[in-house]
């Protein structure tokens, strides 16, 4: 299957300046309110259809995990995070990519996938309806039970990502601001970090299995690096009210999209 995709790569390189493109704003807007997957997979679906999905999954992660990365460490320069809470989830999402990436082959994702698009519209429905919600940054006292929520968000939610995927960041978002009381921006960075972990989870399995083009995989970090540096700033800079809109744009387009592919294609 490897060799399928470098072959694919080798005689399509006319392609790779769309796909250098398309990374760039997957990252830009990933690191904003995540959902950059919405962009990058698409892309890369669209230029290889003869390439199996799980090698365009996994090569889709190398570019991601990059862009990831960028935006956390430059979220991280200008918030603080209660990391009693953070890094339980963080091996919580770990640990759930690998078991979601596992079942892949055992469950089919057609119930989920008919399901996403009203689990998105609820979410953006209520976000509405709180127009508070994620504007000021009041995390909880540290308590055991407060790492259990974290633990348990982090597995679902990895489990989710490995298994399935599309959301995964905006629903981290949410969980954060809506259970945790995190503002937008905190939020955001916090999701980050656990966007790192189940890339990474992902990454390994998949890489594993020889089903990532680390050549184009690479080429893609570079130009989601560089998009999430743009995004990030874009953030810190206008803060948490910005952060919000551009949550319910994406999600917005979240819905669209996930409906469009459950009921019409």
């Amino acid at each position: 299957m490897l060799a399928l995709l470098e072959t694919a790569i080798e005689f399509s390189l006319y392609l790779w300046p769309l796909l250098l493109a398309a990374s760039f704003f997957a990252g830009l807007v990933d690191a904003v309110a995540g959902g950059g997957g919405l962009i990058q997979v698409p892309a890369l679906f669209a230029a290889y259809p003869e390439v199996p999905p799980a090698n365009l999954l996994g090569t889709g992660k190398v570019s991601a995990i990059g862009g990831t990365i960028n935006a956390a460490r430059k979220y991280l320069r200008y918030v603080r995070l209660p990391w009693a809470l953070i890094v339980p989830a963080i091996i919580a999402g770990f640990v759930g990519a690998l078991l979601g990436a596992n079942l892949v082959s055992t469950f089919p994702a057609e119930p989920l996938r008919k399901a996403l698009p009203f689990l998105l519209f609820f979410l953006l429905i209520y976000t509405i309806l709180q127009p508070a919600l994620g504007q000021n940054h009041q995390p909880q006292a540290h308590s055991r039970l407060l790492q259990l929520k974290g633990v348990v968000l982090g597995l679902v939610l990895g489990l989710y990502d490995g298994f399935f995927g599309p959301g995964t960041g905006s629903f981290l978002l949410f969980g954060f601001v809506r259970f945790f009381h995190f503002d937008f921006l905190h939020a955001s960075a916090a999701t980050k970090l656990v966007n790192v972990a189940t890339n990474l989870a992902a990454i390994i399995m998949l890489g594993g299995l020889g089903k990532i083009s680390w050549a184009l995989g690479f080429a893609l970090m570079i130009a989601n690096i560089a998009g999430s540096h743009f995004g990030s700033r874009l953030a810190i800079k206008h803060g948490s009210g910005f952060v919000r809109k551009a949550f319910l744009v994406l999600v917005s387009a979240l819905i669209l999209k996930t409906a469009w592919d459950a009921y019409f294609s």
